[in-house]
């Protein structure tokens, strides 16, 4: 047993080798599972009854809405519903519209095209940017980072889903190689993130610590932009039903878990899981947030190298939200990236390499584990790994360290 643990800790199991095993054995299985799916399908559903790209008919649905001049109907969940029954079929299950008004122009575009070439689009798109955004952060590699990058399992969720993980993760971690060294673009790319806000309650805190005005500024400057357009666009109505439909979200979606608490991964869902009440689980939820809030001006503030800050500001940004599902651990991609390239350069502290590959496969198990044990594993293993890189920078603070690949904030 002690051998076993000193494995674990120095993580000298996790040979290329491995990985490389590892990765062509799941890329294969979703490949075949891909291949099974499209062709047992009807062109537009699958042999199940749902779309292919599954919650992509939302966006596609509401995007046909927005075509009509009806912008503010995909707010309405039974309109929203009786538009995607008339594209996919009446016993299609309902996927909802939860995003802000700032998605609806991009939804309106991937409309104008057939179902199945929206989906091509958005799907070849969105991954070739989450592939450049890991790229940019690992720096010029071998194949290696590709075929690990092409094979985290949180790619095959997004896949199967056609959800905006890939958009998300390469925002992000674009965002974070660019904030030293071009902060207007870094703040442009923050501003994109508006999308997802549940996502963005950090950001701000971490950027005005470090003092990242001009980004700070920039990102500022793309979100009034992005409004202001909507509003020209689509009319002030659209955020009055925006503002409406965010009370479904909350009570049906989050609240009472309309969507399975297992397919949420937070410290919110696991308290309702669990069986408590709201107010304990917002209250679960507040104190984590905090705690991690805390620690990330502490680290951010610090002479830590950058890659610890971009990492831990990743995965305190899917720890301090109530709402994160489990094709929102694409996030987790660049957040490994940070970690993977300074260990690369600086070397890898004790149990860090496990505590990478075990944030690399958790996706895999984020619905089935759950279901099982009411435990939603990602939020524990999350937790895990901030610790243990808050633990490194704290034992590395006040000694003289190495630049690391990326300057360090001024």
């Amino acid at each position: 047993m002690a051998a076993f643990i000193d494995l674990l800790r120095s993580g000298a199991w996790l040979t290329r080798e491995r990985v490389r095993l590892v990765a062509i054995v799941l890329l294969a299985a979703s490949a075949i599972g891909a291949g099974y799916l499209i062709a047992t399908s009807d062109g537009l559903n699958d042999r199940f009854g749902r779309p292919l790209g599954t919650d992509f008919s939302n966006v596609y649905a509401a995007g046909t809405y927005v075509l009509e001049g009806r912008p503010s109907a995909p707010f309405e969940p039974a309109t929203q519903y009786t538009r995607e029954q008339a594209i996919f079929g009446p016993a299609t299950p309902f996927y909802g519209w939860h995003y802000p008004p700032f998605f609806l122009g991009l939804a309106a575009l991937l409309a104008t095209m057939p179902y199945w070439l929206a989906l091509l689009v958005w799907q070849g798109t969105t991954l070739g940017l989450y592939l450049g955004s890991v790229r940019a952060i690992l720096g010029a590699r071998d194949s290696l980072w590709l075929l690990a990058a092409l094979a985290f399992p949180a790619v095959f969720i997004n896949l199967g889903q056609a959800h905006n993980g890939f958009l998300t993760a390469a925002l992000f971690g674009a965002a974070l190689t660019q904030l030293n060294t071009r902060p207007w673009l870094a703040g442009i790319l923050f501003g994109l993130l508006a999308y997802k806000p549940q996502f963005g309650l950090l950001i701000p805190l971490v950027l005005i610590v470090g003092g990242h005005w001009r980004t700070i500024f920039a990102a500022a400057a793309i979100v009034a932009l992005l409004a202001a357009a909507v509003t020209l666009a689509f009319g002030v109505d659209v955020w009055t039903a925006f503002l409406a439909s965010t009370h479904f979200t909350r009570d049906v979606v989050l609240e009472q878990g309309g969507t399975g608490w297992h397919k949420i991964q937070s410290v919110f869902s696991w308290v309702r899981m669990w069986g408590g009440g709201i107010t304990l689980a917002y209250a679960m939820q507040a104190a984590v947030t905090a705690t991690i809030a805390a620690a990330l001006i502490w680290l951010w503030r610090s002479k830590a190298v950058y890659p610890l800050k971009a990492a831990a500001l990743i995965v305190g940004c899917l720890l301090a939200t109530p709402y994160s599902l489990d094709y929102d651990l694409m996030l987790l991609a660049p957040a490994i990236a940070f970690l993977a390239a300074d260990g690369f350069h600086r070397g890898f502290s004790p149990w860090e390499k496990t505590t990478l590959a075990a944030l690399w496969i958790v996706p895999l198990v984020t619905r089935s584990v759950p279901d099982m044990t009411l435990i939603p594993l990602a939020v524990p293993l999350m937790m895990a790994a901030f610790v243990l890189l808050l633990h490194r920078a704290i034992t590395e603070a006040g000694a003289s360290q190495p630049s690391g690949i990326f300057p360090r904030a001024p």
